[in-house]
This record gives structure tokens, C-alpha cells and sequence, in this order.
């Protein structure tokens, strides 16, 4: 039998692995700081405006067991806490402390020199790339499809 031959290069399996490669090396340079990805991209949506756990959780991409993880690791090291919500008082709201917000403003800066770093090695212009990749974000590949065969995120390895 024949390989079935290949008419488009494989897309999946190139932003697959940039994808997990550029995580690692964002986990890498973030435990220097004793951060991890998680807890940088929910210390930096907390930021921006009072959310809640639910609400950050789709921000960051994370399901709700691992966004409670997370949470009580930022509560251990000081950089957040819990509060009531002042309009539900079933919900939760994620605030900063000071520490956590000079944590997220030292984690963005290795955020961006990983970033800038990664994309000075494209052959034209940064920005045109990033928008390209928007492009397909915000459009064909904006929300996961339903599937049967139910289709996980890859997971990084435990320590």
C-alpha cells in the first residue's frame, strides 16, 4: 500500500509542537521566578479588571480543578486571594496582592523577551505573523469543535 501523499503540510502537527516547545520554554524561564505559565496568565487577567475564578479559568484556558490549583499555589506564595464577589455572593473574585502584581510585572517581562526572541527568527515582520495567527484565533480556529473521539490538550509532564 501507498502513503496516502500529502497535499498540505502538516499544520497540526507544526503548531502542536511550536505550541509545547514555546510552553516548556516559557516554564523554564518562569520557575527562575517561581512561576509557571498558569500562574503568570492568571496573575495578569486578575490585573486587568476584578474577575472570577470561573471567569479567569476561561481566560487562561484552564479546566476548573486545575484553576483551583493554581489559585491556592498563588495563595501560597502571597501573589493572590480570594474574595466575595460585590455582585454574587456565590462567586469568587481572584484579587492581587502587591507581590503578586510585581510577580506578573517581572513574569511579562520574560514573557515578551521569550516572545521576541521566538519571533526574530521569522524571515519578515513579526507583527505580520502574529497578525496572521490572530487571524486564524479569532476566525476557523476560534472554538474547539465537538468531537466523539473528545480530543485532549496536551499536558506537561509532572515533575
Amino acid at each position: 500500500m501507498a502513503t496516502p501523499k500529502r497535499t498540505v503540510l502538516d499544520l497540526t502537527g507544526l503548531f502542536t509542537h511550536a505550541g509545547h516547545v514555546l510552553n516548556t520554554r516559557l516554564a523554564a524561564e518562569l520557575a527562575e521566578v517561581g512561576l509557571s505559565v498558569r500562574m503568570q496568565c492568571v496573575l495578569v487577567h486578575a490585573l486587568e479588571r476584578d474577575r472570577t475564578q470561573i471567569e479567569l479559568a476561561e481566560l487562561a484556558h484552564l479546566d476548573k480543578t486545575t484553576m483551583v490549583t493554581t489559585v491556592d499555589e498563588l495563595e501560597r506564595a502571597g501573589y493572590a486571594v480570594r474574595r466575595p464577589s460585590e455582585t454574587d455572593r456565590r462567586a469568587r473574585i481572584i484579587a492581587v496582592t502587591p507581590a503578586g502584581a510585581e510577580a506578573a510585572a517581572v513574569g511579562q517581562k520574560i514573557v515578551d523577551r521569550v516572545h521576541r526572541e521566538v519571533l526574530s527568527a521569522l524571515p519578515g515582520p513579526p507583527d505580520d505573523f502574529v497578525a496572521a495567527l490572530a487571524t486564524l484565533v479569532d476566525g476557523p480556529l476560534a472554538a474547539p469543535v465537538p468531537s466523539a473521539q473528545g480530543v485532549r490538550r496536551a499536558r506537561a509532564p509532572r515533575k
